[in-house]
């Protein structure tokens, strides 16, 4: 890169969703910590969306260049439309910032193992045959980004599971209550949730209580730190900065 920053050592500003619960922040900060030991010549920054400081304009104060990257699970509203435009307004105040936009962390392989791993922490056996499995998004008014999610457990059945299925936290159907006793009613012999959520908060809260009251065995942690998450976020760093110029952001 002539003129800009050494690959590798270009900035990693980490932009998340945010919330007004502040454990959701801690957790960002804790997965930033795991990236910053996994490749520590590389400077980390980190973003919100809302709720949180700094927003994305203030994190790329004073950078020439830069990779952003979504915290984000699937690619929906936030990926797509509010984040390319906190960037436009970024580069107005920074016409000579150059910004590679990298892609929402899923879909990805590696996250199917990091849901494994927090549901083997709870005492769930990965592919247990007697087990079936709602795995839980937040949920989008886009339906890409839910078929996403429907794949994703379509997917994970191969792995032995009596069965996975979706739910969503909210803005489509099923809810994760209601996945939970559909599953119930078809004859699962138990049934535990797996959150394909970043952080706690206002939806991991929800989900949990509702789920265990309609009958579900287990409800997993959130992903949160998970070395899983660590290395797609670095892979998607790294991928960011191959991609042609007319890519570039």
């Amino acid at each position: 890169m002539a003129g800009g920053t050494a690959p590798g050592r270009v900035p990693l500003v980490a932009v998340a969703h945010g919330s007004r619960d502040p454990r959701a922040a801690a957790t960002v900060a804790a997965l930033l910590d795991q990236v910053r030991l996994a490749r520590p010549e590389v400077p980390v920054r980190v973003a919100y969306l809302d709720h949180c400081a700094p927003v994305l304009g203030q994190a790329l104060r004073g950078l020439e260049e830069a990779v952003v990257l979504p915290l984000l699970l699937t690619e929906a509203y936030h990926s797509r439309v509010d984040l390319p435009s906190a960037l436009n307004e970024a580069r107005v105040r920074e016409p000579r910032l150059r910004v590679h936009y990298g892609t929402t962390l899923g879909p990805h392989p590696l996250l199917r193992s990091a849901l494994e791993r927090r549901l083997a922490e709870a005492g769930v056996r990965a592919g247990d045959p007697d087990t079936a499995v709602v795995l839980v998004s937040a949920g989008s008014s886009d339906a890409r980004a839910n078929r996403v999610i429907t794949r994703v457990a379509r997917e994970w059945r191969r792995s032995g599971w009596w069965t996975v299925s979706a739910g969503y936290a909210s803005a489509a159907r099923p809810t994760p209550a209601e996945a939970v006793t559909r599953l119930l009613e078809a004859g699962a012999p138990r049934v535990v949730v797996a959150p394909y959520l970043l952080a706690p908060g206002y939806f991991a809260d929800k989900v949990r209580q509702s789920t265990l009251e309609a009958g579900a065995a287990i409800v997993a942690d959130v992903l949160g730190p998970a070395p899983e998450l660590v290395d797609v976020l670095l892979e998607r760093y790294d991928a960011a900065q191959r991609q042609p110029l007319s890519l570039v952001v």
